[in-house]
């Protein structure tokens, strides 16, 4: 267990009770919020590590908070994304060494942003219903390619869920079922890689209690506002997440 100074404890903690807070009324950007707060603090490794177990633990909630009959349904509609965007996810993880991860994040990045803030400005990204079933294999292709070599995928999700006017219910027990089996791929990939082993797990899951009371927390949040403002919500979170990657993909 790291030793760690009393004021680092707490800014860890509060950035996991924030990043709970903001997934439970969203359904996304855990591991966004985890990653870019704990690593002004910690190495970057203790950091992946650190976010792995809530990660985990959070998506599960999410997933299963109507009940797993409610969680097959919901995963039974969105089927043939799930899997085109594994599929893509796996085949694309091959290309890790070729393409620069810095074109990867401005590529998804920049068209995430900007469509993020048109719709909040007002356009609604929509298409007939005719074209449903080419949008969302086009869609599940571009997120697993981006996803299989940069780990990043939720944001070209989020933004087809909300053209489609999703409830945000079913919207946020879907995002729970997509981000969960990712969170259990990577909890299974660091503990063969090593990051995640004895120590590590006990530190990761000392942030279990901060991230689900802050779930909770927004759960309660969640339950209380209307389609139109969980959209304007879920749009605002994906501006910040898209500048994030822009700032990565210029970062280099």
């Amino acid at each position: 267990m790291p030793e760690l100074a009393l004021e680092i404890w707490l800014v860890c903690i509060g950035v996991a009770l924030i990043a709970g807070i903001v997934k439970g009324v969203v359904g996304f950007a855990m591991p966004m919020i985890m990653i870019s707060g704990l690593a002004t603090v910690l190495p970057p490794d203790l950091a992946l590590a650190a976010l792995i177990l809530p990660t985990l633990a959070t998506n599960l909630w999410q997933a299963l908070r109507g009940g797993f009959s409610a969680a097959v349904e919901a995963t039974r509609d969105h089927w043939r994304y799930l899997a085109v965007l594994w599929l893509f996810i796996m085949l694309s993880a091959q290309l890790v060494f070729i393409l620069p991860e810095s074109v990867l994040f401005l590529l998804l990045g920049v068209p995430v942003t900007v469509f993020a803030m048109l719709q909040l400005m007002g356009f609604r990204l929509r298409f007939p219903a005719s074209a449903r079933r080419a949008v969302e294999l086009g869609v599940a292709t571009f997120s697993g390619f981006l996803g299989g070599i940069s780990g990043v995928w939720g944001p070209p999700t989020v933004l087809y869920l909300t053209a489609l006017e999703t409830p945000k219910a079913v919207q946020v027990r879907l995002q729970g079922v997509i981000y969960g089996s990712g969170a259990l791929v990577l909890a299974l990939a660091h503990i063969r890689s090593g990051l995640l082993n004895g120590e590590t797990a006990q530190f990761s899951a000392l942030f279990l209690l901060p991230a689900l009371a802050g779930l909770a927390l927004g759960f309660l949040v969640q339950d209380r506002i209307d389609q139109a403002t969980f959209r304007r919500a879920t749009l605002l979170v994906l501006v910040i997440a898209g500048l994030n990657l822009v700032r990565r993909g210029l970062a280099g």
